[in-house]
């Protein structure tokens, strides 16, 4: 049976300068390890079936209807601007309107060469493909806003990266992969032609109430507060937070060095590139406001009034820190079974994240043994937690349903550090089976399943997961 995809491609018939065709490199032995049926059938693809399945997600093969091509974009990384990036190693295919009405991209991840590549090869290993895979399936899972994964496919070739590694291919999906550097590049350029274009296609497919580019940066700066407070909830760290890698559509976008945090600490930096804890876990939410200051930068030149404009943005994006903290709230109040937290809980929040901080106690199981009734061993200073616990119950009297609210938001699982490092290693010598196995558990990230009981278990002392990296 032939793969059908149902591609309605909108991005590629914009004008010239906001991307480059080319076609995808092909790949000496096209493999399978993973294809996600359920989004298929979401989007609306048929007929996936090997060989099909692995020559046209492994770029041997460009499906009938997709238009590939590599996105031009700049962006800050690590606070410093770079006037032009763009798809070094991803080509969008194309994009479908799924069963459920919503338009987005595919695109693969890893497919070769682009002339945006500087020097790069285009390719990506097993590892990055396989993470990429699980955890943004995981977030999906857990409720986040994200970007997700329809294949990885085995190319059959080794990259070199520090040493030879089993090369891959991911097909990735999102509503689209407009970010705040894509916005960047034409402002930089003072190219307000494109600059015009770019927000006319994004406020269609996005923000079709917006009448205005305040409207569009209200709407974004609202989906990003959404966003990066969902990742505090659950413990998530992004680890590159670069303005390349801001989403308009609200989406998480480019799990590289990304993690969850085991044991809470507001500080905890994953990355091996940020050397100064600019992306760290608390840091988000300082940096996200940063990131939506520079696209404000970039909408001014829309603007018939200037001066005004840089009056409204700046208001906009001055707004944002007090949006967060309500957010936040919202979340972690969730988290300890208040439906309708106010500033006088904010002590009893703060208490106990201050308590698991001093205690080393795991974000992720401590709040699910709360949920669960037996919270009092996560903690190391337990008298000072049964001090808390009592102040808690007492607010809890004022609550119909908390336990049942906090096993919505609490999860079971996470993808922990150290079970994704064993299945990447398993996988590079052979075995999938860690990575379905994985998958399989993390699609239900709430439930209570004794046969994934160690997945649970935080890392030994000799399993922690100290730094992670790009994967480029």
């Amino acid at each position: 049976m032939t793969l059908q995809i149902p591609f309605d491609n909108s991005y590629a018939r914009l004008p010239e300068g906001f991307f480059a065709r080319l076609g995808p490199t092909p790949v000496k032995a096209p493999q399978t390890v993973a294809f996600n049926h359920d989004l298929a059938d979401l989007l609306g693809i048929t007929g996936a079936e090997d060989p099909a399945l692995a020559a046209q997600f492994g770029g041997n093969a460009v499906p009938e209807g997709a238009e590939p091509l590599a996105q031009l974009y700049a962006g800050h990384q690590f606070g410093q601007f770079n006037p032009q990036l763009g798809d070094g190693r991803a080509l969008l295919l194309g994009e479908v309107v799924g069963t459920d009405g919503i338009r987005r991209d595919i695109q693969l991840k890893g497919s070769g060469p682009t002339p945006f590549s500087r020097r790069g090869d285009g390719r990506a290993w097993l590892g990055p493909v396989l993470r990429e895979y699980v955890v943004s399936e995981a977030m999906h899972a857990l409720g986040v806003p994200t970007t997700r994964a329809l294949a990885a496919i085995r190319t059959g070739e080794e990259v070199i990266r520090e040493r030879p590694l089993p090369g891959a291919v991911l097909t990735r999906v999102a509503q689209s992969h407009i970010r705040v550097g894509t916005f960047q590049v034409f402002a930089a350029r003072q190219d307000n032609n494109r600059l015009q274009t770019l927000y006319d296609y994004t406020v269609e497919r996005h923000y079709p109430d917006a009448r205005d580019p305040l409207d569009l940066l209200n709407g974004v700066i609202e989906r990003q507060a959404q966003l990066v407070t969902h990742w505090m909830g659950v413990g998530f760290i992004h680890g590159v937070m670069n303005t390349d890698n801001c989403a308009l559509s609200g989406e998480t976008i480019d799990y590289g060095p990304c993690a969850f945090m085991d044991a809470y600490d507001p500080d905890t930096v994953f990355s091996s590139i940020d050397r100064f804890g600019r992306y760290g876990y608390a840091a988000q939410a300082d940096i996200i406001v940063w990131n939506m200051a520079q696209l404000a930068t970039a909408l001014v030149p829309l603007m018939p009034d200037t001066d005004k404009a840089v009056e409204d943005f700046t208001k906009a994006v001055h707004a944002m820190p007090d949006r967060l903290r309500a957010l936040w709230l919202e979340r972690f109040g969730a988290k300890i079974g208040l439906s309708t937290p106010t500033q006088e809980d904010l002590s009893l929040i703060g208490d106990l994240l201050t308590l698991m901080h001093e205690g080393s106690a795991d974000f992720t199981n401590t709040f699910r043994a709360l949920a669960d009734g037996d919270a009092r061993d996560q903690f190391t200073d337990r008298a000072a937690f049964d001090a808390w616990e009592a102040r808690w119950q007492a607010r809890l009297e004022q609550e119909e349903t908390p336990q049942a609210l906090m096993r919505t938001v609490n999860p079971v699982l996470i993808p922990r550090n150290h079970r994704v490092e064993q299945m990447i290693e398993a996988a590079v010598a052979g075995d999938d089976a860690p990575f379905h196995r994985l998958n399989a558990a993390l699609s239900a990230p709430f439930d209570l399943n004794e046969s994934y009981a160690d997945l649970r278990r935080p890392p030994s002392s000799g399993e922690k997961v100290r730094a992670t990296f790009c994967g480029t």
